[in-house]
């Protein structure tokens, strides 16, 4: 059966494909699909230009609509990448970063064209929901005092450990 949910994301005009070609970059079980041209004139536009390209992330599909400057993306939609280890994490965070994006707290990263990831390593979220609720909050709380999450400051907050070191 095809997919029956596909998430729309509003680019800037021209920009849709290369976000996609990004993305397509930076994470394993993804790629750029086929492309829809306009088939006449339209405001803002005409006959040919690129209308919609359609594209997979970690084997989510999408469609990267080149609406124009009308709409902008917040914080209230984000992306969360689940991450195995601290090469990872760090690999995908400094990849939209490094790529005219910007840092945030807590694992949050915003790539250029201003859609919000959460790079968030498994073990963040086995943590904050550990039935141990004292290490929990240990572990929260050095979470909201880091930009890119460091995995070993986690796991000492769990054990009790200083997570200064």
């Amino acid at each position: 059966m095809a997919n029956q949910l596909t998430t729309c994301l509003w680019f800037d005009k021209g920009e849709a494909r290369k976000a996609a070609e990004f993305y397509a970059s930076v994470f394993p079980d993804s790629r750029v699909g086929r492309a829809m041209a306009a088939p006449g004139d339209y405001p803002g536009g005409q006959r040919g230009d690129e209308l919609t390209v359609d594209f997979t992330v970690l084997g989510q599909s999408f469609v990267g609509l080149n609406g124009g400057p009308n709409f902008r993306p917040n914080e209230a939609v984000s992306f969360m990448v689940v991450t195995e280890n601290q090469e990872e994490t760090y690999r995908y965070r400094n990849a939209i970063v490094g790529n005219g994006g910007e840092e945030s707290a807590c694992g949050w990263c915003k790539d250029k064209w201003g859609f919000s990831w959460q790079i968030t390593p498994r073990v963040l979220l086995e943590a904050n929901s550990s039935p141990d609720r004292a290490a929990a909050k240990r572990a929260f709380e050095a979470m909201m005092t880091m930009r890119k999450i460091d995995i070993a400051k986690i796991e000492a907050a769990l054990k009790g450990e200083s997570v200064n070191a």
